[in-house]
Order: C-alpha cells, then structure tokens, then sequence
C-alpha cells in the first residue's frame, strides 16, 4: 500500500496570473478537506496514524505464515476474515494518505505540505512492510486450494475478484525480502524523484512581457487569439524549460533506469508490460490501439491542422498555433455557475441519478476550483476510500475547455462513486476504463451544448474543439506513449543527453502532428512538463483507449431504444471486479477486435467531415 498521485489531466486548461481573480466567474469552490480529518495535529488523525500503525503489527502476528492454513478454514479463521481486516487496514491508510496527498496538491510549495506528505508517505511505507507478506503469501498457495476455499467460505467468496486478479501478479513477484527492499527504497528513488519532479515545476516561474507567470498561465496563453502573445508564451516556456532542462533530464534519466531495473528483476518481456498488467489488458490490445492510431494520423490531426492552418489565414501553423481560438470561439468568459448547471443538465438528461451524484460535489464542497500559486496545475478526480468520497480538482477560468475538463473530472467523481460500494479492495478500476466515465460525461456535455447551438459559426466553432480536444485526447497521447517507448527503449544503451531525449520527442510530435505545423527551436524541451511520464510511466494510452472506447459506446448509445442507462451504470458499479471484456460484452463491443478501435476513429473523422462540409457550405 502507498500513497497513490492522482493522474493528472494536465490539458491546456485556463488559469490567469495569481491575484488576478475574474469577478465574472461568480463564486469559486475550495474543497472541504475536514470530511477527511479536522487537521494534521487533530486528535483524530493521530489517532488513526496511530491505530494503523498498531494494527498492521498486530495483522502481521496474527496471519503470517498461517494463511495455507486459514485458506481451509472458515468463519473468524478463514481468508475471508483475513482479506476483511486487511481491507480495513486499507480504508484508513487510504484516508491517511489522501488528506496529505491532497493537502499537498492544494499548496506543493508550503513547506509544510511538503513535509506532511513526505511524513506520511513515509509512514505509510512502514506499514505497508508489515502487510507485505500478505499478498505474496497467499499467491504461493496452490491454485486448487484458493479455489476451494473462494468455493467453501462465502466471506472469501465476496473477494473472488480481487482474488483472482492478486494471481495475475504471481509471475512477476520476488521473494519476501526483496519485495520489502523494493518497497522501503521506493521512498528514496522513484517517490524521491516524482516529488523533486513535482516542487521543481511549481516553482517554476515564465516571463512575458516583464511578468514572471506559473505553468497554468503560460499554457493558457497559447489559447489567445492574438498570435503574438502565442508566441511569447511558447518562447517564454521554452526558454524555462531549457534553463531548467539538467534537472528534468537527471529525473527522466533517473526514474528510466530504476523501471528497467525493477521491470529486470520481476520478469517483464516488454518495456510497458508492467503498465499492462496494472491496467489488466493485454500487450496485443494495446499494440493494436495504437496501430490503429498512428495508421489513422493523415485522417485525423494531419488532415485537421491543415484545415485549421487555412482557417487562421497561414500556409503553415507554428507549434504554438496548435491549440489558437478560431476566429469564430467567443472569447466571453462562462461563469462557474453556467458552468455548473451546464453539466448538470447534461448529465440529467441522460440520467437523473447521474446529475444527482454529480450535485453532491457542489453542494458538499468536493472541488476545488481556483487557480492558486502553488497549486496543483491541471484536473484530477482523486477517489480517496470507499469510507469517504472522492474530491476533484480543477483550475477553473471560465473557458469552453473549462466546462469539458469540468465534465470529464466530475464523470471521474460519479464512477468513484458508484464503485466504491465494492469495498477498498475492489473499486478501482483499471486505468483503461477509469477513463470510461469521464470521456462519457464530457461527450454527453458537448452533445447537449451542440444540439442547442444552430448559428453556423458557433457550430464550427464548438466542433472544432470537439476535434481538438479529441485530437489531443487521441493521437497525442498515442505519440506521448510512442515517445515513452523509444526513451525507455534507447535508456537501456546508456544515460540520455537531454539532446537525445529532445530528438526522441521532436520525432514522434513530427510524425504525429504532420506538415501542417512546424517545429521550430524551443519545442525540444517540451517534454519535461508532462507529468504522465514522470509519475506513470505508460500511462498515458489510456486517454485514448478510453476515448475509443466512449466513441463506440457512444455509437451505441445513440442507436439503443431502451436499457443502455441500466447496463452503463453496471459498468460503473463493477469497479475492479471485472475484466474489460466482461465489461463490454453487454453493448455488444470487443476491445480485442481490430474493427472495435477503427469504430472509435471514425467518430473522429466523423466530426472533421462535418466541419469541412461547413467549411464549403
């Protein structure tokens, strides 16, 4: 057990320079972290740090070396009794770990944050090394026995899944020794160099014009209409990051090596199996994802940006040009209310009960909305424990992409919801369909804001957005994935210059955004500030797989008479218990069937063809 960062969505969101708060956006949310604990010296939070730290001893003493025995047993001595007090032990480290994870994200450049977080996760780590055995021991039981005991003793029945999916790892796990070692050195490699990673870029600073401006602001400021002030940003982004390039070469070189080491000593074939495993989909289904994908780059971003190149009056769009407003986008500012009822009403008319977890995040003080110096950049939905309920955040600044990224991080919140009933040990869902949710709540948002929308120029305007953020959803995150690929591919050789990995970057954003964008000088730095690559390594294919597969369930969706709401929720509800197959074989989808993903790029396509029919008309 550790402390689990929430994935990032770090899109190009909105964000204006610290202390410039927009009184047109109406009132904006901070989240109520006392749900979780009053405080980090409150009697309740030291107690609970106290009480698991007592208690993962005393589960220690009480199950180890004795669970081949208990797994013919039932009642209070059998492993149903056990995985029940080590779900327990699960929930409330949880707890611990998510208020200083997001105590942290509120602020990473207070010290004290700083050191909470680095307390606990140190804690935490101690814990965990008295619960290591668990896992490890009950995957060296044989087969037959956990299968009779899953059959005999309803209480380990109840954890079939978890079961089940515990002896997928079995292949790659080392001895109790070395598992403990891995464990308590990971506060010093990788967690060391995530949280070096994390405080570096918050303190960052980008000047433009004489202001020195956060990340948020300077990414922000590529969406301008005015091509000047693109430029600017761009230029001012990578001068920072060149200045900074030692630092964020030393991290990537660094985190590279200790996967390879750890992927070396556990067995993996390929560079990503292990991503694979934790995502619980197979090699072939993600080969065949990205095939897809890349095959697809001339349909999609390079036929569209050369669309758009046209629309902005250029025979070639520079780097920072990519992300540019049309002409058509209303530059007015959408407050947070409109943004509220926005999605709400979306999600309501696909299904009250949808729109009424959704409230609950508004009403009870679940999110967290301004933009703050220190805080952290992007949107996530962080699920916390079944015990409590999920937080998201968000830096809000009243733009189009705001209410989508808005709509996607409160999708999130609904399926932590809704698969929290399965306990701390079966609600999270595999990285591949944790994304189901949140792309399915953004489609149904845009949808309704289109159907609304008959003035041609606010059409096209909205639909190509859509594209964009598809675009970026899709085919960038396939090239951050094949650019992750041949990193970890060429740090096996020896140590990247940041040159090397430059090079490394430069050619897959070539290939992936095509003629109609040029890469100048300054773009081969842009690597450092993803932080997908730093925290998760390989993480980032499942945007698009989630965004293929929302395609088609969409398609679905749109063609279905009655029942798909009952199925769709099931599918949220299941959490971690069920493969992905399971999972789509109700809507009649097959993620291992070629057709499944060239369904979800024709969806795409679909919207580009409507735009440039637009275009001629």
């Amino acid at each position: 057990m550790k402390i689990e960062l929430p994935h990032a969505r770090l899109l190009l969101s909105a964000a204006a320079p610290a202390g410039a708060a927009n009184p047109a956006l109406g009132d904006l949310p901070v989240w109520k972290l006392q749900d979780l604990y009053p405080s980090a010296t409150s009697t309740a939070f030291v107690a609970d740090m106290e009480k698991a730290g007592k208690a993962a001893i005393a589960f220690e003493e009480k199950w180890k070396g004795k669970l081949a025995e208990a797994a013919t047993k039932t009642g209070t001595e059998g492993i149903g009794a056990a995985l029940k007090e080590y779900e327990a032990l699960d929930d409330i480290m949880g707890r611990l770990g998510s208020f200083a994870g997001l105590t942290y994200f509120s602020d990473t450049t207070d010290p004290a944050n700083g050191k909470l977080y680095g307390d606990v996760q140190t804690k935490i780590t101690e814990f965990s090394g008295h619960l290591l055995f668990f896992a490890l021991e009950l995957n060296r039981i044989d087969d037959a026995v956990i299968d009779a005991s899953m059959a005999n003793d309803p209480a380990a029945g109840h954890y079939r899944p978890w079961l089940v999916d515990l002896r997928k790892d079995k292949p790659y796990q080392l001895d109790d020794r070395l598992e403990q070692l891995f464990l308590e050195k990971s506060m010093t490699s990788a967690a060391a160099f995530n949280r070096l990673f994390d405080e570096t870029m918050a303190e960052l600073r980008y000047e433009i014009d004489g202001e020195k401006v956060p990340l948020e602001v300077a990414l922000n400021m590529l969406q301008e209409k005015d091509p000047d002030v693109r430029r600017k940003a761009a230029m001012a982004l990578a001068a920072t990051f060149k200045a900074n390039i030692r630092i964020f070469t030393l991290i990537t070189n660094t985190l590279a090596k200790d996967k390879d080491i750890s992927d070396r000593w556990r067995g993996f074939e390929d560079i990503a199996d292990a991503r694979h495993l934790a995502n619980r989909v197979e090699r072939e289904v993600v080969d065949a994802l990205a095939a897809a994908v890349r095959e697809a780059y001339p349909r999609l971003s390079h036929r569209y940006y050369k669309m758009k190149a046209k629309w902005l009056g250029m025979e070639q769009m520079n780097f920072w040009d990519r992300n540019a407003p049309l002409p058509e986008t209303s530059s007015a500012v959408i407050p947070w209310p409109e943004a509220k009822d926005t999605v709400l009403s979306a999600y309501g008319n696909f299904a009250p009960e949808m729109a009424d977890i959704a409230r609950r995040f508004f009403d009870e003080q679940w999110i967290d909305a301004p933009v703050r110096p220190g805080k952290a950049p992007g949107a996530f939905a962080h699920p916390t424990v079944p015990s409590a309920h999920p937080y998201v955040l968000v830096n809000y600044m009243g733009k189009p992409r705001d209410v989508m990224t808005l709509a996607h991080e409160l999708g999130h919140g609904v399926h932590q919801v809704l698969a929290g009933a399965q306990g701390a040990l079966m609600c999270q869902t595999p990285l591949t369909l944790a994304e189901t949710a949140s792309v399915f709540g953004e489609m149904l948002t845009f949808r309704a804001l289109l159907e609304k929308t008959s003035d041609k120029r606010e059409r096209k305007a909205m639909l190509a957005q859509k594209v964009e953020d598809m675009i970026n959803t899709v085919v960038r995150q396939i090239a951050f994935y094949e650019f992750e690929r041949k990193l970890h591919t060429a740090r096996k050789a020896g140590e990247l210059t940041a040159d090397d990995i430059g090079e490394l970057w430069i050619s897959v954003q070539s290939e992936s955004l095509g003629p109609a964008i040029s890469i100048s000088e300054g773009y081969e730095t842009y690597w450092a500030y993803i932080p997908h690559f730093i925290h998760s390594p390989f993480y980032v294919y499942a945007y698009a797989f989630g965004d293929c597969l929302v395609n088609s369930l969409y398609a679905v969706y749109q063609k279905a008479e009655t029942g798909f709401q009952e199925k769709y929720f099931e599918l949220l509800r299941a959490g971690g218990t069920k493969h992905h197959s399971e999972l789509l074989k109700p809507f009649g989808l097959d993620a291992t069937d070629p057709s499944f993903w060239s369904q979800g790029l024709s969806m795409i396509e679909g919207l580009i063809d409507e735009l440039e029919a637009l275009d001629r008309a």
